[in-house]
């Protein structure tokens, strides 16, 4: 009998594929990478990792041999089409797995606006030593929007600095200890209304799509910041603009962008209140390994029958808080 394929397209090592060999002897793994992925996906019965270049997932849909997805990103925009929806095939995240990172970028970002870094380095290629005004962090109010596994650990690091924390989620359910009030997703305006910083950690979906619009902008509070560690399309970017520009909003730290990467004419480059990262805030020096270790315990469950883990709601494109990686041991 042959063995199942998994296909794995993320950048594994020999040693990660010994790994596996060695943990599920009863499959047989594929390397297929970026530049084969597209082919090579139509012999999988299970795949594993995040392709980046074009897969034509109707056509995997409809030859009807792919049986689990493990995405090696929390983010499953780059495979949650509507067939795939529409499918039996199950989709699994790599939700909460990089959310120390994830924190981490957070806090970069967010205190270098609240440092005025931007000032201080303008400062020093002119070789200027002036004192200028800075911002604190302690006793602020602070919102995250989107509870899962980056919000909750952002929670976490965020509860020493005596401030005062709230959230919004789609499942406002199992409210960290940390977190003072957690409201339902439609509960955004009033989050917003509330925060002197507001912290995006919400997944991407249709329903999602620019949510962070004109209208909650400017709700937030004259002079917050607002830190996107999410996805670039959860907001309005022209808005966003708008309300740097004018100063509504003190500055904006953004991880990512509407689009990847930002157009060079785009006017956030010039905007002296942003600071702006290419999308790493899950880079992680051990990110392969944990992907792996993440991948294998999953692929064990699959083949026996067991609860996955961050297994997603499809419709919605993330798990359910009791399926997710950071509440389950792995």
């Amino acid at each position: 009998m042959t063995s199942p394929n998994v296909v794995l397209c993320y950048p594994v090592e020999p040693r990660h594929l010994e790994q596996f060999s060695k943990a599920l002897p009863e499959l047989n793994f594929v390397d297929a990478g970026q530049e084969e992925i597209g082919v090579k996906i139509f012999n999988a019965d299970i795949f594993v990792g995040h392709a980046k270049v074009p897969v034509d997932w109707d056509a995997v849909v409809q030859a009807g041999r792919l049986r689990l997805i493990q995405s090696s990103a929390a983010g499953l925009d780059h495979c949650l089409v509507p067939s795939v929806i529409a499918s039996e095939i199950p989709v699994c995240s790599a939700s909460g797995l990089f959310a120390n990172q994830v924190g981490e970028q957070a806090f970069a970002l967010l205190m270098g606006l609240l440092r005025s870094l931007p000032t201080f380095f303008r400062q020093a290629q002119n070789r200027e030593f002036v004192r200028r005004p800075t911002g604190d962090l302690h006793g602020k109010r602070v919102g995250i929007v989107g509870l899962g596994g980056n919000g909750r650990r952002l929670a976490q690091l965020l509860a020493p600095w005596n401030v005062e924390l709230r959230a919004t989620d789609f499942y406002p359910v199992r409210k960290p200890p940390q977190v003072i009030e957690l409201w339902p997703a439609d509960q955004l305006g009033k989050l917003a209304a509330c925060s002197d910083i507001l912290i995006l950690a919400l997944p991407y979906n249709s329903q999602t799509h620019q949510v962070v619009s004109e209208e909650i902008l400017s709700l937030m509070p004259q002079g917050s910041i607002l830190i996107n560690v999410a996805r670039g399309r959860v907001i309005d970017e022209q808005a966003l603009i708008a309300a740097l520009e004018t100063r509504h909003l003190a500055g904006a730290g953004l991880d990512v962008t509407y689009d990847e990467p930002l157009p060079e004419s785009s006017p956030l480059w010039n905007l002296p209140n942003v600071i702006i990262t290419p999308h790493v805030g899950a880079q992680a020096a051990s990110r392969v390994d944990d992907s792996t270790n993440l991948a294998i315990t999953n692929l064990g469950r699959f083949l026996r029958g067991q609860r996955l883990i961050n297994i997603v709601d499809k419709s919605l494109g993330f798990p359910h808080p009791d399926d997710m990686a950071i509440n389950l041991s792995i």
